[in-house]
C-alpha cells in the first residue's frame, strides 16, 4: 500500500500562534494540492519551540488552542499531524500532537519521553504522556504518532506503536543544530525504523531562536531503515514523499481511530504551477485519473552540506531569525579588517542582504593602515555600505578627564579598554539613532578565556560567532572565498597575525597561547567537562591548564554580560553551559 506524505518544515516564530497557525493552513492547502494523504507538522509548531515560560501564562495556552482549532477547521481530506500545547482538567500542560482531518480534532497525542538536558527544560513544563496510545487511520494505514525525544529510546513509543499494529509512525521535531548532529538523527532513525519494521517519518522546524537554530533536514525512510526522502537543510520545504507501507496482517492491539476511513484519499484534481519550496509536483496524489492511479513521485534526497558549509549556514538561519524576527530589517558591525568582523560580516550580508548591512571603521591612533585598508576592500567586496568615525578626539579626552585620577604612570589595560569602549558607545550611538542592531564580533576563544572588553566590544544585539572557535573562523573565512569562487575577505585578512590593535605591535599570542593549542585544550575544558587532572593526563602543560582554566572560570561573570549568539557546538556559553559566577572549586 502506498500513501503519500507530506513533511511540512516551516520556521515558526515562538509566541505568534496565530501567524504560526496562518503559515500552518497555507502549507496544508499546498501539499493536499499536490496529491498528500497526510501532512506532518513540527514539534509545537503552533506555539513555536521553546515556548519556555510563555506555557505558563493560561491566556496563551488558550490562544494557542484556538488556534489548533483555527487550523483544524481548515483541514479537509488531507490528515495534518500538528503540534501545540495540550492541557488538561487539572491544568498539566503537556507537549502534543493533534490529528486534525475534515475540519475536527480526532485524536491527541501527548509527548511520553521530556527532554531535560543540554538547552532543554522541559521537566519545567510539561507532563509526560501517560496510557495507551491510539492509533490513526489515514488512507487505510494504521499510523502511530511520536514526539522528538520520543524516538530516541529503542524501547519507546515507536517500538511499543509498531508491536501494538501500526504500520506507519511519524515523529514532530524540534531538534536543535549542532555540528555533527544530522549524522547522529540520521544513524539513529534508521535503526528504529529497521528494529520497528515500519516505515518512518521525521519532521524538524527550521530558522533561528534566539541562541538556538534548527536546521531541518526532515526524513522519510522505509521499513529497512533507508532514507527515502529528505528535505533541505537551514531552509523550509514542504517535502512530498510515496511512502510503500508494508502489508501487517496481523489485527493490532492499541485502539485504533478512524480518521479518514478506509478511503484511498482525496480524489485527484490537475492543478497548474508552482510553488517555491514544495518539492513534489502539482499535480498527483492517489486516486483515479480516469480510472487511472496517479504516478509515483520520484524521490527527492537533498544534498547534504559539508560540515564547514553546515556551520556557515547554520550561522546564517540563525543571524536572520533573530533579526528579523525582533522587528529588525538592520544590522551595523564594527570593522576592524580583522577576521573576526570580516566573517561576521559575510555572514550578515548572506543572512540579511547587502543593503541592509552597515560597516563602522572607527581607526584609534594604533590602527594600521592596513587594517584599514582590508576593512575598505571588504566593504566593496561585499557589497556594504562603510563609514570611518575616528575614534582619537574621545579618546583624548577621556584620557584628559581621567588623567588627575589615573595618576602618571605608564598606559596599560585600562587605555585599551577604554578605546575599545569608545567603539562600543559609538556602535549603540547608531544603532539607537537609526534603529540598526548591533552584532558583535567576538569569537568562542575569546569568550573563554574573557578576552574581550566588557562594554566595549562585546556590546551589541547579536553574537555571531559566539561558539565558533578561532580556528575554525579561519576555516569559514576559506569556505566562504572558496564557495563563489570570489576572495570576498581578503588575503591579507587571513594572513596576518591576529590583533586587537589597542596598544603598539599588539598581537592575540602576546596574550594567549597560539590558537592551535588554545582550542584543543578549551574544547576539552569547555565541552568536554574534563577536571585538571584529566587535562594533564590527556597530555597538556600542567601550567598550561592551570592558566587557562583559570581564565574560564574567572571570565563566567563577564559572559553572562554578553549577548546571546548562535549556537554551533554540543556545548554553548549560555543557556548550555551553565556554571555558577560565585565558584571556588579549582579541579
Amino acid at each position: 500500500m502506498r500513501l503519500r506524505v507530506a513533511c511540512c518544515q516551516l520556521d515558526p516564530v515562538v509566541g505568534d500562534v496565530v501567524g504560526n497557525a496562518e503559515a500552518i493552513v497555507a502549507a496544508l492547502a499546498e501539499v493536499e494540492a499536490a496529491g498528500a494523504e497526510l501532512a506532518v507538522f513540527g514539534e509545537l509548531a503552533i506555539t513555536g519551540y521553546p515556548p519556555e515560560d510563555l506555557v505558563l501564562k493560561p491566556g496563551f495556552v488558550g490562544d494557542n488552542r484556538r488556534a489548533l482549532d483555527r487550523v483544524a477547521a481548515a483541514s479537509g481530506g488531507c490528515v495534518a499531524i500538528v503540534g501545540f500545547v495540550d492541557v488538561d482538567p487539572d491544568g498539566r500542560l503537556y507537549d502534543a500532537a493533534a490529528v486534525c482531518a475534515q475540519g475536527a480534532v480526532h485524536g491527541v497525542y501527548r509527548k511520553r519521553i521530556l527532554a531535560n538536558y543540554a538547552v532543554f527544560d522541559e521537566h519545567r513544563w510539561f507532563e509526560p504522556g501517560l496510557g495507551e496510545p491510539s492509533l490513526f487511520v489515514v488512507g487505510g494505514v494504521r499510523v502511530g504518532v511520536s514526539i522528538c525525544e520520543d524516538v530516541w529510546f529503542p524501547d519507546g513509543p515507536v517500538a511499543v506503536e509498531a508491536a501494538g499494529g501500526a504500520e506507519l509512525v511519524v515523529t514532530l521535531n524540534a531538534s536543535p543544530y549542532y555540528v555533527g548532529r544530522l549524522a547522529q538523527r540520521r544513524a539513529m532513525l534508521g535503526e528504529r525504523a529497521a528494529g520497528a519494521g515500519v516505515p518512518l517519518v521525521y519532521v524538524n522546524q527550521v530558522g533561528g531562536q534566539d541562541e538556538l537554530v534548527f536546521d531541518g533536514a526532515s526524513l522519510v525512510l522505509d521499513a529497512a531503515g533507508e532514507v527515502i526522502g529528505r528535505a533541505a537543510q537551514f531552509e523550509p520545504e514542504l517535502l512530498v514523499v510515496d511512502v510503500e507501507v508494508p502489508a501487517r496482517p496481523a489485527p493490532p492491539t492499541l485502539p485504533v481511530v478512524s480518521v479518514t476511513g478506509e478511503s484511498a484519499g482525496p480524489t485527484f484534481s490537475a492543478r497548474s504551477g508552482r510553488h517555491v519550496g514544495l518539492s513534489a509536483p502539482r499535480t498527483g496524489g492517489r486516486g483515479p485519473i480516469d480510472g487511472e492511479p496517479a504516478p509515483q513521485l520520484a524521490p527527492r534526497l537533498a544534498a547534504v552540506l559539508d560540515p564547514v558549509a553546515e556551520v556557515y549556514q547554520a550561522l546564517v538561519a540563525g543571524t536572520r531569525g533573530y533579526v528579523t524576527k525582533n522587528g529588525f530589517r538592520d544590522v551595523v558591525i564594527g570593522l576592524s579588517g580583522g577576521i573576526d568582523s570580516s566573517l561576521v560580516a559575510a555572514v550578515a550580508v548572506d543572512a540579511l542582504g547587502p543593503e541592509h548591512v552597515h560597516g563602522v571603521s572607527m581607526p584609534s591612533r594604533y590602527s594600521s593602515d592596513g587594517s584599514r585598508h582590508d576593512a575598505r576592500a571588504l566593504a566593496e567586496r561585499l557589497g556594504i555600505d562603510l563609514r570611518t568615525i575616528p575614534i582619537e578626539p574621545a579618546f583624548s579626552a577621556l584620557l584628559g578627564m581621567l588623567g588627575p585620577s589615573l595618576g602618571e604612570r605608564p598606559p596599560g589595560l585600562t587605555e585599551e579598554n577604554l578605546q575599545s569602549r569608545i567603539r562600543g558607545v559609538t556602535l549603540m550611538a547608531l544603532s539607537n539613532e537609526l534603529g540598526w542592531m548591533v552584532l558583535t564580533t567576538g569569537n568562542k576563544s575569546e569568550l573563554a578565556v574573557g578576552y574581550f572588553t566588557l562594554y566595549g566590544d562585546s556590546a551589541g544585539g547579536f553574537a555571531v560567532i559566539k561558539d565558533v572557535p578561532k580556528l575554525l573562523v579561519y576555516r569559514l573565512c576559506r569556505w566562504r572565498n572558496q564557495r563563489d569562487g570570489v576572495e570576498v575577505i581578503p588575503a591579507e585578512v587571513l594572513a596576518k597575525p591576529p590583533s586587537a590593535e589597542l596598544r603598539p605591535d599588539q598581537t592575540d599570542d602576546q596574550s594567549l597561547p597560539p590558537y592551535d593549542v588554545l582550542d584543543p585544550l578549551l574544547e576539552a575544558y569547555v565541552e568536554g567537562d574534563q577536571t585538571r587532572a584529566e587535562l594533564v593526563a590527556a597530555g597538556f602543560p600542567a601550567e598550561l591548564v592551570d592558566r587557562i582554566t583559570r581564565l574560564v572560570d574567572l571570565a563566567e561573570y563577564k559572559r553572562r554580560q554578553t549577548p546571546p549568539g548562535v549556537r554551533v557546538t554540543p556545548k554553548a556559553f549560555g543557556r548550555d553551559r551553565r556554571l555558577p559566577v560565585t565558584n571556588g572549586y579549582r579541579g
